[in-house]
């Protein structure tokens, strides 16, 4: 008898569900922080140079961040991120900045005011002025100035008793901007010179007045940074990067396009191939997708790039889970159980796997935000919180969608709407165990062609080796250090214009590639690293003549070293953690199969961008990464299954007994193992179509990757296993399996 009240109750939560989505998700979307590289904006990384006899304690850096605070102020902007680094670096992040020449202007420039004599000694320094005291106002001609108020009326006026009393010609009063000793004089270089009025009288007022030619929008910026204070240390640049605003909106608009056609696609495929729970799959990817945005707009976090991707990327990931469910699902349904006895046994069954599966990318993830930067700490956030909450949706929805449906008792006699066919399912009384249930891959031997697949890997990895040595990397600023810039026109450019444009401002070229689809955007690399004007001159010239602000990014050679080493230091350490991982919670014949894919995985696509001469930058290391914890998936799955068939031999006494448990598991576990990279797949190319040529890359990278993944965990990883346990047994005679089977048992529970 179908109880309905289960139907009913489905639908009533499914409709307080699109209800509470469809009247938060506008406010939730309006309410998370976009990252630079979609709004545009600059970021800097400054290291704190010290002065004479000063040291760069936490004292000084706090100062140094609350001026810097003040000047951020000043611009009007909103969301600033100021945060330090280390032992003597402050990154500054600003959203949204219209002029940004003039933001980096203002924020480093240290505005230490000083007051010099004909002979530059000093008389008065910006200590002495009234906090908050400097105002913009007009001079007598009506020509914009800037009042300042001092501390000390006495003070100004003995200095211009002493100014006044000097012969005529030397009686000036040099007001400077950041006087450096040895370098500015009132008799040579006046670069830092505001005025240099001469002083005939004795003044007895705490207010003077500094003119210079100023426009009335300078005459405000200087007194709001004379207000803001004086930086206590010198701040160099030593990695920056800006967007301009149509730059980010573009890659905005293409990335969310991309996600758009990989998820509907995910969706078609979960509806098609798995009928019924796929319709359950999509239910709870469409939670998984509203928990994201709500748990990223709860925690404040800036949403970039990258970390589009990640959560376009974590729905392929959460519907891992659910084919995971659904195929063991499928499995018992065989067996021949009841619709509602295969659902009970198949989410209990299939709950260790995912587990493991999840938190090996969990490992990988929480590797890249601890040696991440900027974007990529963005989307190493983005990704785990998806794995986080496409864990919750994926078990937990799934299970309390599906058991709401199948103890209605709707299906106790329709597993097609599971895709079984009838035909397939044994009669339960038959006894058969899973071990030997058939499946439609009975006749590929996995194990036999083993040497074949591992000469194979081996050619190609000495064939990587060759290439690297030949062809070396591609290696982008992040890591070799100089200057990236991103020019774009709204007409097809060629590569003979832009180094034209480059040679008129006096920049040497080293490198240009044209992208996009009619080949609008240049991207041009220089060897040296461009100062502040450079960059400020650049962005106008090209403001200029294509209406468009380009991007720039610069990265000094000491973080260029740090960033690379960083990098390895990211992949062995999730190397490491993972392998420790599957040898705790499998065994270490299970552990280094594992690793040795995932590097093989890895040295594949480093390989490929070698020989095709891709780019490689840092979210080229967040691919790795996300290959490193993702692709162990289908190994994990393969483990799973080969564990639990240990459980029908006692005892192992021959080789040939371990290649059919192989084999076995493999076919088994084939089919979830395609259609589990088949989804993120989906993903990886939909964003590698139509997403941003910002992350194109990074797709390729994950493309490559992850058919290499499946690759080495049928090909390499099972096949590695057997032939340590082959040793083992060779060297024990018989191998007992009642361990494998507790351990199984406990995984399960």
């Amino acid at each position: 008898m179908v109880k309905r009240s289960r139907i009913v109750a489905f639908f009533l939560i499914l409709l307080f569900i699109i209800a509470t989505m469809g009247t938060t998700s506008k406010g939730i979307l309006s309410n998370i922080k976009l990252g630079l590289d979609l709004q545009g904006g600059f970021e800097v990384l400054y290291e704190v140079i010290p002065g004479e006899n000063q040291k760069v304690t936490s004292d000084v850096l706090n100062s140094t961040v609350e001026s810097l605070n003040r000047r951020v102020n000043v611009l009007g902007v909103s969301e600033p991120v100021i945060s330090i680094e280390g032992n003597n670096r402050i990154r500054v992040q600003i959203p949204g900045v219209e002029d940004q020449s003039k933001a980096r202007e203002i924020l480093s420039t240290q505005a230490k005011l000083s007051f010099r004599d004909y002979n530059d000694k000093l008389m008065l320094t910006g200590s002495d002025l009234k906090e908050g005291g400097a105002k913009p106002t007009f001079d007598e001609n009506n020509t914009p100035a800037v009042s300042v108020t001092l501390k000390d009326k006495n003070k100004f006026k003995e200095v211009t008793q002493k100014i006044s009393a000097m012969p005529q010609g030397t009686n000036l009063l040099a007001i400077w901007l950041d006087f450096e000793e040895g370098k500015d004089s009132l008799k040579g270089n006046q670069e830092n010179m505001i005025s240099a009025p001469a002083v005939s009288q004795v003044f007895n007022t705490d207010t003077v007045q500094i003119t210079g030619n100023f426009t009335v929008k300078e005459a405000k910026e200087l007194a709001d940074l004379l207000n803001a204070g004086s930086l206590p240390v010198e701040l160099k640049e030593v990695y920056s990067t800006s967007v301009g605003a149509q730059f980010g909106e573009q890659a905005l608009n293409e990335t969310i396009f991309a996600g758009i056609i990989g998820i509907l696609l995910i969706f078609v495929f979960m509806l098609g191939y798995y009928r019924f729970p796929g319709f359950i799959a999509v239910v709870t990817l469409g939670v998984y997708i509203f928990l994201t945005l709500l748990v990223f707009d709860w925690m404040n976090a800036v949403l970039t790039l990258p970390g589009i991707a990640a959560l376009i990327l974590g729905v392929g990931m959460a519907v891992d889970a659910n084919i995971i469910t659904y195929e063991r699902i499928k499995d018992e349904i065989k067996l021949g159980r009841s619709v509602k006895a295969a659902v009970a046994e198949g989410t209990k069954n299939s709950l260790s796997t995912i587990f493991d599966a999840n938190l090996t990318t969990l490992i990988a993830a929480g590797v890249l935000f601890f040696y991440g930067t900027s974007s990529v700490k963005g989307f190493a956030t983005t990704l785990i919180i998806s794995i986080l909450m496409s864990f919750i949706t994926a078990v937990y929805g799934t299970r309390f969608f599906m058991n709401l449906w199948v103890n209605s008792n709707l299906f106790n006699k329709r597993p097609g709407w599971f895709g079984v066919n009838k035909k397939n399912i044994h009669d339960l009384s038959e006894k058969i165990e899973l071990y030997h249930l058939p499946t439609r891959f009975d006749k590929l031997d996995f194990v036999k062609t083993r040497k074949i697949f591992y000469g194979l890997s081996i050619g190609v990895t000495i064939i990587g080796i060759i290439f690297l040595f030949v062809f070396g990397l591609n290696l982008g600023i992040d890591f070799s250090s100089g200057t990236r810039i991103e020019v774009t026109s709204p007409q097809p450019l060629t590569k003979e214009e832009i180094k034209g444009e480059f040679d008129s401002l006096k920049l040497k070229t080293e490198d240009i590639v044209l992208a996009g689809a009619k080949n609008q955007t240049g991207v041009v690399r220089l060897k040296g690293v461009l100062n502040k004007q450079e960059i400020a001159d650049l962005k106008s010239h090209f403001v200029k003549k294509y209406k468009a602000e380009p991007n720039v990014s610069t990265v000094s050679p000491t973080v260029g070293k740090e960033l690379a080493k960083n990098a390895m230091k990211a992949i062995l350490i999730a190397s490491l953690g993972i392998i420790l991982y599957v040898s705790v919670r499998f065994e270490w014949r299970m552990g280094v199969p594992t690793v040795i894919a995932l590097l093989h995985d890895a040295f594949f696509i480093i390989t490929i961008f070698s020989l095709l001469q891709i780019e490689v930058d840092l979210t080229f290391i967040a691919a790795v990464l996300t290959i490193i914890g993702y692709s162990i998936n289908d190994t994990i799955v393969t483990f799973d299954r080969i564990r639990e068939n240990l459980r029908h031999k006692k005892k192992i006494k021959t080789v040939e007994e371990l290649e059919e448990i192989t084999n076995i598991s493999i076919r088994q576990t084939l089919t979830r193992s395609i259609n589990t990279v088949l989804t993120v797949l989906v993903a990886v190319i939909a964003l590698l179509i139509f997403g941003s040529d910002a992350i194109r890359n990074f797709a390729l990278a994950l493309l490559i990757g992850m058919l290499c993944g499946v690759y080495s965990s049928l090909f390499i990883a099972s096949q590695f296993w057997l032939d340590l346990k082959a040793k083992e047994l060779k060297k024990k005679g018989t191998l007992n399996t009642e361990k494998s089977k507790k351990e199984n048992l406990e995984g399960q529970v």
